[in-house]
């Protein structure tokens, strides 16, 4: 009986370990983000803005890691008339819940606010989804780390259309 019931006790604590183990394995909502950490330059590579941009931004966690937070500064800039060189707006990422899905709100300096879905497709890319049901376009930010550069674009979609459209794409490598 003292035996069987060694025998229990030892299968619980091993089995507590274990879903210790694993609790601690999940408990880190930015493994899928953490890529994008740091400061990045930025230059544009195309879109239908026709700007010639050279910038910065960077990510990092906030909040006591509750908040992962993009910046950008803004550099040389080239643009149409109706391009604002001025631009500077922030991203903030979070959990909508303990265990829900990331979300991201986006601010800009032209009174901007959009909320995303976060979503990362394959290690390396994070895409932002906006919600198809709200009025006015969709829009669609995506970083992607290939080879050491981070590749973003910001696209959308407008009503009645299927295929997104780039506003703005840029590349550039960790500062």
């Amino acid at each position: 009986m003292k035996r069987r019931f060694a025998l229990l006790a030892a299968m619980s604590l091993l089995t507590a370990c274990g879903l210790s183990a694993q609790t601690a394995a999940k408990a880190d909502p930015w493994a899928g983000l953490r890529f994008l950490l740091g400061s990045w330059e930025a230059k544009t590579t195309g879109g239908t803005a026709q700007a010639q941009v050279s910038a910065a931004y960077a990510f990092r966690l906030e909040l006591r890691d509750h908040v992962l937070a993009r910046q950008s500064s803004g550099g040389a800039c080239k643009g149409p008339e109706d391009f604002d060189c001025r631009h500077s707006d922030l991203l903030y990422i979070y959990a909508a819940g303990k265990g829900q899905t990331l979300q991201a709100i986006y601010f800009d300096n032209e009174g901007h606010a959009i909320h995303y879905d976060v979503s990362t497709p394959k290690p390396g890319t994070v895409v932002f989804l906006s919600d198809p049901a709200q009025p006015g376009p969709q829009f669609r930010l995506s970083y992607e780390l290939v080879d050491g550069v981070m590749v973003g674009k910001f696209q959308l979609r407008k009503p009645g259309q299927t295929e997104f459209m780039s506003y703005l794409e840029w590349s550039g490598k960790r500062q």
